[in-house]
């Protein structure tokens, strides 16, 4: 459905533009949203548009009603897609009940605080592993170095890659996912034209995951890849599977990561603190990060039924998107949102999701690797000294770091 304006007409904000956010999250354009619009209507150049959520408690509203707001309908990206494609597309966090439930299930033991825990000393060498190698070329990009690798190391011992192919995940997923970005972008071709997936770093992702399923039905192990095998799972359904487990699952962490260095770069007051108690607080900082950062900026819901929102009414068959990017900013839950405060508690952020059935799985399995990654660097007694500006990817998505030049020092 297209709607002419919002009840109070703000103009001149396109969250729709990639180019909104090449140089920086507008948060200054989301303030204003939360104090004048919070429920936007934002047209988009096609002639549609969307509601832009930028509240946090309305944000938990969307996310706590599937009923009410579809993950199934119109899928979680703002792109629209014909419904063959969005049923060709549907992942864990594409579906509503009950299947999300089913889909979640098949793997979520592998994810709960006792799951995660156990893998602590792993996580540990990895990290060890990753600092020994990159600390000692003095200049280097952090993303390629350290922010990229530890999660996908570990991650790659979780699902199932063999360590040695876990770059081509990395640079797979970098097309895949970062398609608005000039860098990374192919244009769309007719021999792709007609399928789900546009872009040929999909076809990339599921050759590569059919090659770990064929594996792993001869020879399973005691990883996720065995356990999908075995789920009775179409190949469309374990296609987007993987693609969902092998993005997920070093994307967010990996741009943490990024921001967490950054800001404490800015603000080294705070790395002074937490290199003084890096247990103590390891654990509230690296929230802290997570908030900071906000590494995915959004999602779509698509209203199932006529209904409100903070007095604003919506259709069914509206796109709803949510600016969990905002909501971390909202000033009527967070002291100063805009101050980077490592002693932040509590810090009820949404960088995970705000709650409901969509939470995210590995959230248990970031934190730990996010926490593990400062605190082993600062035990080390090393600093880093941005060396260039960040390279930004392009995207309304993700709050992506593509290259972060350092050099140690100290």
């Amino acid at each position: 459905m297209t709607q002419s304006a919002s009840p109070t007409d703000t103009p001149a904000i396109d969250l729709s533009d990639h180019d909104l956010f090449t140089d920086a999250v507008p948060h200054v354009l989301f303030a204003r949203l939360r104090r004048e619009d919070p429920v936007h209507w934002n047209p988009e150049p096609d002639g549609t548009g969307f509601w832009a959520v930028t509240r946090y408690e309305d944000i938990r509203t969307v996310h706590r009603h599937p009923e009410v707001f579809s993950s199934e309908l119109g899928g979680t990206s703002l792109e629209d897609l014909e419904p063959e494609h969005i049923e060709a597309r549907k992942s864990m966090i594409d579906t509503d009940p009950p299947r999300h439930g089913e889909l979640r299930g098949l793997v979520n033991r592998r994810f709960t605080p006792r799951a995660v825990q156990a893998w602590e000393a792993a996580v540990r060498r990895v990290v060890d592993i990753v600092l020994d190698r990159a600390l000692p070329l003095e200049r280097f990009d952090f993303i390629a170095e350290i922010a990229a690798e530890i999660p996908m190391q570990v991650f790659a011992e979780i699902l199932g890659v063999p360590q040695e192919q876990r770059r081509e995940i990395i640079e797979i997923g970098d097309r895949l996912l970062g398609n608005a970005d000039p860098e990374y972008a192919v244009p769309p071709d007719e021999a792709h034209r007609h399928l789900p997936f546009s872009s040929p770093a999909a076809l990339d992702m599921f050759a590569f995951g059919r090659r770990i399923a064929a594996e792993r039905r001869t020879h399973p192990r005691a990883d996720i890849m065995s356990d999908l095998v075995t789920a009775g799972l179409s190949e469309r359904e374990l296609d987007v599977y993987f693609v969902l487990l092998a993005t997920a699952g070093n994307e967010t962490t990996r741009h943490t990561i990024s921001h967490g260095l950054i800001a404490l770069a800015e603000h080294p007051e705070a790395r002074e603190a937490l290199a003084a108690d890096p247990d103590g607080l390891g654990v509230r900082a690296t929230e802290e990060m997570l908030r900071w950062a906000t590494p995915v900026h959004h999602f779509r819901r698509t209203a199932a039924v006529d209904t409100e929102l903070a007095g604003t009414p919506i259709a069914a068959g509206d796109k709803v998107t949510t600016w969990l990017v905002s909501g971390n900013r909202d000033e009527t839950v967070f002291d100063d949102p805009d101050r980077f405060d490592i002693t932040r508690d509590p810090n009820p952020h949404m960088a995970f999701g705000p709650g409901g059935i969509h939470h995210c799985l590995g959230a248990h399995l970031a934190r730990l690797e996010i926490r593990l990654t400062f605190t082993e660097l600062l035990r080390r007694e090393v600093d880093f000294e941005l060396t260039a500006p960040p390279e930004r990817l392009r995207s309304n998505f993700f709050n992506g770091i593509k290259r972060l030049p350092v050099r140690v020092t100290g």
